[in-house]
């Protein structure tokens, strides 16, 4: 965990816009600013998966100089507000998260919660919104958006088997390709919306993609395989040529509404 004097809320990576491909880091950073301490936790906490997603930062600055394109990464610690997210899901600042007591946001007032939101949660948005429109200017059609995260081998005391796992709602232009040619390695053990669903209503995906009719996809790899920089580097270099050949698709940069399982948008 770092902190700094002057604390950005998102880090971007530039790369060439006209490929049409824009990568998100929801959970890249443990970082907080100083004036939020630690949170009251000890700094063994922030080496944890309920800080932020181990190896992803790695895998995505990789991912995004491989295939020379824009990233956009959230600077700070899920613990301090998630921006994967909607305002106003309940977990958006978390209390509690697998078995840890988070003290410094329990109890958190009203004006706290929307500070955190102007200083960090909304400006990572507007980040990822602008990134997104400068795609889609450069590249002269609908971008296709695509998201890294990790989960944890153990969660809650269940094992969880998937080395990856691809999440999406209704539109499967992304998923049913990725998981595919990822299948096709028979060593993987592929989740199709596991150990999540992708289908979480004012998440990223949600407010930048589906409600945009944008291709989109989130891949969840379980942290034990990226933890080390050289296995993020070699699942950036798995990934690469997938990416490149979805994107090649050209139904991938068409506007299209599936509209979501969490109801009408």
């Amino acid at each position: 965990m770092t902190r700094s004097t002057v604390f950005a809320p998102f880090d971007i990576v530039e790369g060439d816009r006209k490929p049409g491909i824009v990568l998100l880091a929801d959970h890249a950073r443990r970082d907080l600013p100083e004036d939020y301490g630690s949170l009251g936790l000890p700094a063994a906490e922030f080496d944890r998966h309920i800080a932020y997603d181990i190896g992803v930062e790695t895998v995505t600055r990789e991912l995004a100089a491989l295939l020379g394109v824009p990233a956009v990464f959230a600077n700070f610690s899920r613990l301090l507000i998630d921006p994967n997210r909607g305002e106003d899901d309940p977990t958006l600042i978390r209390q509690l998260y697998d078995g840890t007591v988070v003290p410094g946001n329990y109890p958190i007032s009203a004006e706290e919660r929307e500070r955190r939101l102007d200083r960090f949660y909304r400006p990572y948005h507007d980040a990822v919104g602008a990134m997104i429109a400068s795609v889609a200017q450069a590249s002269a059609s609908a971008p296709f958006i695509f998201s890294v995260h990790s989960f944890t081998p153990v969660m809650q005391g269940l094992v969880r088997p998937w080395h990856v796992g691809i999440l999406w709602d209704r539109d499967d232009r992304v998923a049913r390709p990725l998981i595919d040619m990822l299948a096709a390695d028979k060593d993987l053990v592929v989740g199709d919306n596991e150990p999540y669903d992708g289908a979480l209503r004012g998440d990223t995906m949600f407010r930048h993609a589906i409600v945009n009719g944008f291709a989109h996809a989130l891949i969840e790899i379980r942290q034990d395989l990226i933890a080390d920089r050289k296995d993020a580097v070699a699942w950036a270099e798995r990934l690469a040529p997938i990416v490149d050949a979805v994107n090649r698709h050209p139904d991938i940069h068409a506007v299209k509404m599936f509209g979501s399982r969490t109801g009408p948008l």
